[in-house]
């Protein structure tokens, strides 16, 4: 099983993950077709399935133009809102592609339909992955969109922190800068917490992605998987892990907020090359 991440938009991450016996291939959030192509035709696979973590469109939106391109392409999710839906899942169904098997994890929260996916292959000496979406991202969580801080922390705890701590995580945003600076204001002690700040600053100086983590990092840097921890509730001042949470993600919510971000419309306008014509004329 070989993951290939594929930086688009402002700070989007969708997936391609191929199965390397058959050179099969299922894409993990499909926002934009025109590069996904790209690396189907580079890695010269088959693109058999989609997986769509949540409705929103810097997730979902190429899922139309590729269910044209491919017909019998199957597209799985959660909630009827994702586009070219053709199979609902619920949470615990699994899903096999050839030696690819997917555990379906439903995370409701950011959105009331949001599901992650849990992959592996049996007999593999590789660590299995967690395509988390817009629920748990590395050094954060997402933002309580439809849901509460009761349905997060479960998510948390009961179904993503509970999977083997090696586990590989690909989340759907690269913003691990800014939720590592929140985590040292948390935690402005935790050595961890700055290690991890300091390799993610070298990585985006290098233009590299800081995905995947691992389970196992996240529970000493991530504040949103540290609720029970003493610098945690003393910087939240409340002890009831929902509670904290709560207060973690309000605070988060307005910390160092960027001041001007571009136009998400016109970042995916130029992901799909619509101004080009426009460019060359000049």
């Amino acid at each position: 099983m070989k993951v290939k991440v594929i930086s688009v938009l402002e700070d989007n991450y969708m997936y391609l993950v191929i199965e390397e016996s058959t050179r099969d291939a299922v894409a993990v959030d499909a926002a934009v077709p025109k590069r996904l192509l790209e690396i189907i035709r580079k890695e010269d696979v088959v693109l058999r399935a989609i997986l769509t973590t949540h409705h929103h469109w810097d997730h979902a939106r190429g899922n139309e133009e590729l269910a044209q391109l491919f017909p019998g392409l199957q597209v799985f999710g959660a909630d009827e809102r994702i586009g070219a839906l053709t199979h609902k899942v619920t949470h615990g169904q699994e899903l096999t592609f050839g030696a690819i098997r997917v555990r379906c994890l439903f995370t409701p929260c950011h959105t009331s339909g949001h599901m992650c996916y849990f992959m592996w292959e049996d007999d593999s000496p590789d660590a299995p992955a967690l395509f988390s979406g817009d629920t748990l991202f590395v050094g954060g969580c997402g933002q309580f969109f439809e849901g509460t801080a009761e349905q997060m922390h479960t998510n948390l705890t009961q179904i993503l922190g509970t999977l083997p701590k090696d586990t590989k995580i690909f989340c759907g945003h690269e913003c691990t800068i800014r939720n590592l600076k929140f985590a040292l204001k948390v935690e402005p002690e935790n050595e961890m917490v700055k290690e991890k700040l300091a390799w993610a600053r070298q990585r985006d100086d290098e233009d590299l992605p800081t995905v995947p983590s691992t389970l196992q990092e996240e529970f000493l840097y991530n504040p949103f998987l540290r609720v029970t921890e003493e610098p945690v509730q003393r910087f939240t001042g409340r002890t009831d892990p929902v509670e904290v949470l709560r207060t973690l993600r309000s605070e988060r919510d307005n910390f160092k907020k960027p001041k001007e971000r571009p136009n998400p419309q016109a970042m995916l306008a130029f992901d799909w090359g619509l101004f080009r014509p426009l460019l060359e004329k000049k």
